[in-house]
């Protein structure tokens, strides 16, 4: 019996030029690993400038794009495969962009009746010179993932973070400002529109930053996770309302907070190209629903191939092509 992706020649997408490349990396190598245990060729793409060039060169079936970030998941690339005609899997153009920019992704996802924190966007050397927000609050880069340049200023704090105007600070003039939630720290990942499960994250050192999201033992995964179940099933809803609200496709994983003394659940922001390392939080959920990790990523492949390009709604040649 052939292997499900026999004869198929997939491109995995990963690296890119992000802050958020090395996590890129290992979740290309995850994934490039199963496309060649279900049969494809697959061919590795560290995604730089060169991209068109080197994807014209080598004419893949369908793009497999595991890069996170800007540049890779903000639809600059979806809009480079757009123009060539090639497949991809996840967002398109528009839900990758807006997604990305968290200030609009509020607007719309607020517009749609989704519970979101309140705040907005400030300059940084605002933010920086004084408290623009009573304390306790949450600083962070309007279009960033990964927890990164992210900033908790809690109540007697003496002044704001300086980080967002030293030299070093690359995220942007403008950052996101928002209301502190205390509680709990949620991700609900969304397949195909239907949310999966809650998990509950335990950061090993109280914040669940980029080391808690990928070092070994930074964070405690629980699924499902340890609320009431009134909340879990509006963690859920919220969640496939925020994927539908911004147009996205495939498989994407929104992050919440629920304060569980005052029994408020908010959602913080929606990832459209969500980890697929050993410590990603889709995949284990996926897992916990019966679905292991070649799976997932078949399903994944086989919904690019399923639509013309991941920008729009399948055509019905394109769903015959993709039989």
């Amino acid at each position: 019996m052939a292997a499900p992706l026999s004869g198929h020649h997939v491109a995995v997408l990963l690296g890119g030029l992000s802050s958020e490349r090395e996590v890129s990396l290992v979740s290309g190598r995850e994934c490039a690993d199963a496309l060649e245990r279900l049969g494809a060729r697959v061919s590795r793409v560290d995604a730089g400038r060169d991209l068109a060039q080197v994807l014209t060169a080598l004419k893949p079936d369908v793009c497999f794009n595991a890069l996170h970030g800007a540049w890779g998941e903000d639809g600059c690339v979806q809009g480079v495969l757009e123009t060539l005609g090639v497949r991809y899997t996840h967002c398109g153009v528009l839900a990758s962009a807006l997604a990305m920019d968290k200030a609009k992704a509020k607007a719309v996802l607020a517009a749609a009746g989704v519970i979101v924190p309140g705040g907005g966007l400030f300059n940084r050397f605002d933010v920086a010179a004084g408290h623009v927000m009573a304390p306790p609050y949450v600083v962070k880069p309007n279009a960033e993932g990964s927890s990164v340049g992210v900033f908790l200023v809690f109540e007697g704090a003496n002044s704001p973070p300086q980080a967002v105007v030293a030299p070093s600070w690359t995220f942007g003039e403008e950052v996101m400002v928002e209301p502190y939630i205390r509680g709990l720290e949620l991700a609900v990942g969304v397949m195909d529109g239907k949310a999966m499960t809650v998990t509950e994250i335990v950061p090993a050192a109280g914040f669940y930053d980029y080391q808690a999201k990928y070092g070994e033992g930074g964070s405690e995964h629980i699924v499902p996770a340890r609320i009431p179940p009134h909340i879990s099933e509006k963690a859920k809803k919220l969640s496939e309302m925020a994927h539908a609200a911004l147009g996205c496709q495939g498989v994407t994983r929104a992050d919440l907070r629920y304060d569980d003394v005052n029994d408020v659940l908010v959602l913080l922001e929606v990832n459209t190209q969500p980890g697929m390392t050993p410590t990603s939080l889709v995949p284990e959920q996926a897992a916990a629903g019966g679905v292991d990790f070649d799976r997932l990523v078949l399903w994944i492949t086989e919904d690019a191939y399923a639509r013309g390009g991941a920008g729009g709604i399948a055509s019905h040649d394109a769903r015959q092509d993709a039989r």
